[in-house]
C-alpha cells in the first residue's frame, strides 16, 4: 500500500548500503525524498570508510542493507554506516534488513555452534541501530533476540494481491514442509484455499530433503507451494515432482526471499514449476533472471512502515 497523503516526511531520510540500492531507490520513490547521500571507499588493505554526505543531526534515519553476496562484507558495511549515523548525531536509527543475515542459525541444533542470528543482533545494536525493520523472518523467535524494538513486516499480502489477480480457481495451497504449515495457513486463509502439507525429511547440512507424503487431496488441483525463502531449490524442485506424480495439475510457487543459491537457476530452469512468484528483499542479477521468476516489490509495505514509524502511528496495522 503507498504512504498516506498527509504523512509529513520532514526530517525523514533514507539511505542505502551496497547490498540493495535498487529497493532503496524505490522506498524513497514511495516516500517522495531523495535517497540519502553517502560515500563508501574500500582502501587497498580491504578497510571500509563509509561517509555520510548530509547533515542528518536530529534526524529520523532509516538504512536499508539486506542479506545479499558479498554476505560478510554487506554485514560490515551495515555496521559501520550505523555507527557513523549515530556518531553524526542521528536522532533515531532503523536498521532496515528485508532478509535477516544468518536466519537460519536460530537456534543451538548441534555441540560447539554459533546462534548466529543471535550474535547479528547483537552486533546491530551495538553499531547503534534504535529500531530494526525485517520482512518474515525464517524463524519467529529472532525477533526475540533483539532488546530494541524491531517489526516484523511480512509480504504475504504482497503475494497474495497477485495471485488473487491471476486467479486461483481449482488451487490448493501446499506447505513445503511441516515448519512452513502455520505460514502457508496464511496464505490459504488470505486466498481462501485449500491447505495441504509436504513431509520433508532433511539430514547433514547439504540442503538436500527428501519427501515422503503429501497431507491433504492435490489430485486434479494446480497446487501452489509456499516458503518463506528458496535457497538451492531442493525443497520445492522435490515437492514439484512429487505433487505432480500425485496427480497435481500444474505446480507454482510463492516465496518470499528468492536466495537462490548454488545451482538454484540452471535447476529452476530444468524443473516443472510453472512459475515463481517471489518479493524484491534480495536482488535477483540481470544475468540471472528467468521467464519464470516473477519478482514483486516490498518497496511501498516498507515505505508505508516507515512512515508509521516517523509519525508514531502503528505498524501493527499493516499486518
Amino acid at each position: 500500500m503507498p504512504p498516506t497523503t498527509d504523512t509529513k516526511t520532514d526530517g525523514l531520510k533514507v539511505f542505502s548500503g551496497s547490498s540493495h540500492p535498487t529497493l532503496a531507490r524505490e522506498i524513497c520513490d514511495c516516500l517522495k525524498i531523495p535517497l540519502g547521500k553517502l560515500t563508501s571507499v574500500r582502501f587497498s588493505n580491504q578497510n571500509l570508510k563509509v561517509k555520510i554526505e548530509e547533515n542528518v543531526r536530529e534526524h529520523d534515519v532509516f538504512v536499508v542493507q539486506t542479506s545479499a553476496p558479498p554476505l560478510s562484507e554487506n554485514i560490515v558495511e551495515l555496521l559501520i554506516l550505523l555507527d557513523a549515523l549515530k556518531h553524526a548525531s542521528a536522532r533515531r536509527v532503523t536498521a532496515i534488513i528485508p532478509y535477516f543475515f544468518y536466519s537460519r542459525s536460530d537456534k543451538k541444533d548441534e555441540p560447539r555452534i554459533s546462534i548466529s542470528a543471535r550474535l547479528m543482533a547483537d552486533l546491530v545494536e551495538a553499531a547503534g541501530a534504535d529500531r530494526v525493520m525485517t520482512i518474515d523472518l525464517h524463524a519467529p523467535q529472532i525477533q526475540g533476540f533483539f532488546s530494541v524494538p524491531t517489526d516484523q513486516l511480512t509480504a504475504v499480502s504482497v503475494l497474495c494481491q497477485q495471485l488473487k489477480q491471476r486467479g486461483v480457481e481449482d488451487t490448493v495451497v501446499v506447505a513445503a514442509d511441516v515448519g512452513e504449515a502455520k505460514d502457508a495457513g496464511r496464505f490459504a486463509k488470505k486466498l481462501d484455499l485449500p491447505l495441504a502439507i509436504i513431509d520433508k525429511r532433511r539430514t547433514g547440512d547439504d540442503d538436500n530433503a527428501q519427501v515422503r507424503a503429501v497431507i491433504g487431496e492435490v489430485k486434479g488441483k494446480h497446487c501452489l507451494l509456499v516458503d518463506d525463502e528458496i535457497a538451492t531449490g531442493g525443497t520445492i524442485f522435490h515437492a514439484t515432482d512429487f505433487l505432480l506424480a500425485s496427480g497435481a495439475r500444474s505446480v507454482s510457487a510463492a516465496v518470499v526471499h528468492p536466495v537462490l543459491s548454488g545451482r538454484a537457476y540452471e535447476r529452476l530452469a530444468a524443473s516443472k514449476l510453472e512459475r515463481l512468484l517471489v518479493t524484491n528483499t534480495i536482488p535477483i542479477p540481470d544475468d540471472k533472471r528467468s521467464p519464470k521468476i516473477e519478482v514483486l516489490s516490498v518497496a511501498p509495505l516498507i515505505a508505508e512502515a516507515i512512515t508509521r514509524i516517523h509519525d508514531g502511528r502503528s505498524v501493527s496495522e499493516l499486518f
